[in-house]
């Protein structure tokens, strides 16, 4: 499908970074994978080449990128290589636009140059046991004691948590009557006293993504560390979603992109009742209903990274990109499964991993129906 989202210099990019994943990454999978996580020296060295820093100003070593499409580019070449880069995404795409809004001259001074070059990694702690897309939920306490602060509670399924030099924390500093209120962000560091990881939860799928617990008892955060306005965070939270959520449909439509392509190659190869499996009508027609219905979420995904561009991507908008693109990412992985037949049921085939990564798609960022839930308010159904 011929895209206009892209220009000459995006390609270059798409070009340097597809040659470093298929040199540096892809090779050591199976690595990653047992180890539950990229090894650190995979971060550096695409901070060297410019992958982990985009969007941070090159005054602190960053790209300088106003704009999201170079984050966009990396998210899809990374599918089309059938790669992995762990938790970068949080890293550059989550956590990078909260540091780059919020932050003192001071902490960004302090945190960015580390961060562009992949030696300092971030992740973002919102989600706990009793509070997941309810984030006025959220009962980890930041508590004022002197000066500073003073953090307790934990957080549970943190993309990136195992190895974050940083952690975003969101914690409640205030009780209010509106539960939206009173939350603030709060920047632990790792060599924090009080400030303890569990171990690596066991997931289905992104075997090389580390996901973790973690753990705040009695940890000190001097105010140099809140991010913002005390109170304010879940105004922070709600203003950055819309790209969260973009992110994840950029993924999802890149992986379904990426499975269509193992598997017409599959199909080109594997020998069924003595002719090729690609040369049966049912797989010609499943393959071509799920091509046309990929057509139709790169439309979508390319009209939201445009507005994305010009400020212009709404909650709602985002909600329905994200909702399509995870729900179609889901079904084409499940169909290409199939037609792979008992093969794709093995994890030696690409298939099988893009099929269990694919199940969260619809789950981290914003449920389904969550984004069904946005969506639905937009359309005035309720009786005024």
């Amino acid at each position: 499908m011929e895209r206009d989202v892209y220009q000459d210099e995006h390609s270059d990019f798409a070009e340097s970074v597809s040659a470093f994943l298929r040199q540096d990454v892809t090779p050591r999978i199976g690595e990653f994978e047992k180890a539950g996580m990229i090894d650190r020296d995979v971060y550096r060295a695409a901070g060297k080449l410019g992958i982990v820093g985009l969007q941070i100003p090159e005054e602190y070593g960053g790209g300088g990128q106003d704009g999201f499409l170079f984050n966009c580019v990396v998210t899809e070449q990374i599918a089309y290589e059938r790669s992995t880069m762990g938790s970068l995404r949080v890293h550059t795409d989550v956590v990078t636009p909260y540091i780059l809004s919020l932050a003192t001259p001071e902490q960004r001074r302090r945190w960015l140059p580390g961060m562009a070059s992949g030696d300092l990694m971030t992740s973002i702690a919102m989600t706990e046991p009793g509070a997941g897309s309810d984030l006025a939920g959220i009962r980890t306490s930041l508590e004022r004691r002197g000066t500073d602060w003073v953090l307790n509670g934990s957080k549970t399924f943190i993309t990136g948590g195992a190895q974050s030099d940083l952690v975003i924390v969101v914690a409640r500093s205030e009780a209010t009557e509106n539960r939206r209120d009173g939350l603030t962000l709060a920047v632990v560091e790792a060599s924090m006293t009080g400030f303890s990881r569990g171990g690596p939860l066991e997931k289905l799928g992104l075997k090389a993504q580390d996901t973790t617990e973690l753990y705040f008892d009695d940890v000190t955060v001097p105010a140099e560390n809140v991010l913002g306005e005390p109170g304010r965070a879940f105004t922070y939270l709600s203003a950055h979603l819309a790209q969260e959520r973009l992110s994840i449909a950029v993924n999802s439509q890149a992986q379904a992109l990426a499975a269509l392509a193992v598997t017409c190659e599959y199909v080109r190869g594997r020998k069924v009742f003595g002719t090729t499996l690609g040369s049966f009508q049912n797989t010609k027609f499943v393959l071509a209903d799920l091509a046309t219905q990929a057509s139709a979420g790169q439309a979508l995904v390319d009209r939201a990274m445009v507005r994305h561009e010009r400020g212009r991507l709404d909650p709602a908008e985002a909600a329905k990109v994200k909702l399509f693109c995870t729900e179609l990412h889901g079904k084409i992985v499940d169909a290409c499964l199939q037609l792979h037949g008992g093969y794709g049921y093995t994890w030696e085939q690409d298939i099988c991993r893009m099929y269990a990564d694919a199940r969260v798609a619809r789950i981290y960022g914003g449920t389904s129906e969550v984004m069904k839930g946005i969506v639905a308010r937009t359309l005035d159904l309720v009786d005024r």
